[in-house]
């Protein structure tokens, strides 16, 4: 199915170097001047956002006693802790760097001169900022994921847009032959699993408990 797909929007050519190598084309959407400007800002989107939450934490600690919102400040360290814990760290640092996965592009396949590798295996000779998964779509997912830390009644307002931005960045990766079907569904779908975990981690009644006893 990954080949299979990311071959909808590869295009072939005649190869032009007396036939060594069987395949030959690009990507063509990876071209087109108004889709990367869409991929940059939505490869910052999620970063700028961060900075954005990270003002608005410190800005609630500079309030004391009364004047301190708990319950903001839990939202916004859920928020930028999954962040950390998702996209940067599991996505970049260790699956991209270590899993081995070729993009569609550089596999031989597409015109590159590396095996295609199934996603969960990694038998793949890619060096580094690899296929599997896709860091742009784990941060997309997350953005997507903050619309469980705003009050109720914008939740409804707000999915469209959050959705249609969050969504952008995964079909992007996927036209332009960056990553495959299965690289943009595991890194969105894992945002959530980390923003779950970060939620429940912070989500102990001990606190409670605590301010109780006392």
């Amino acid at each position: 199915m990954d080949q299979s797909i990311s071959g909808h929007f590869f295009v072939r050519e005649t190869c032009g170097d007396a036939g060594l190598r069987n395949i030959c084309g690009h990507f063509p959407y990876r071209q087109e001047f108004n889709l990367q400007l869409l991929r940059t800002l939505s490869l910052r989107l999620p970063y700028l956002v961060a900075l954005f939450l990270l003002w608005e934490l410190a800005d609630c600690y500079s309030h004391y006693g009364a004047t301190f919102n708990a319950m903001r400040a839990r939202a916004l360290k859920v928020a930028l802790g999954s962040l950390i814990a998702g996209p940067i760290v599991l996505v970049n640092f260790i699956l991209k760097s270590h899993w081995g996965r070729p993009r569609p592009s550089t596999t031989i396949d597409f015109g590159g001169t590396l095996d295609f590798v199934q996603a969960g295996s990694m038998a793949g000779k890619c060096l580094s900022n690899c296929s599997f998964v896709s860091g742009e779509a784990a941060g997309a997912g997350w953005l997507l994921c903050l619309l469980f830390l705003v009050p109720r009644p914008l939740r409804v307002p707000l999915f469209a847009p959050l959705a249609t931005i969050s969504l952008l960045a995964p079909a992007l990766r996927l036209a332009f032959g960056a990553h495959y079907l299965s690289d943009v569904i595991l890194g969105w779908l894992s945002s959530f699993v980390v923003f779950a975990g970060v939620l429940a981690l912070t989500d102990s009644p001990q606190p409670e408990k605590k301010l109780k006893i006392e």
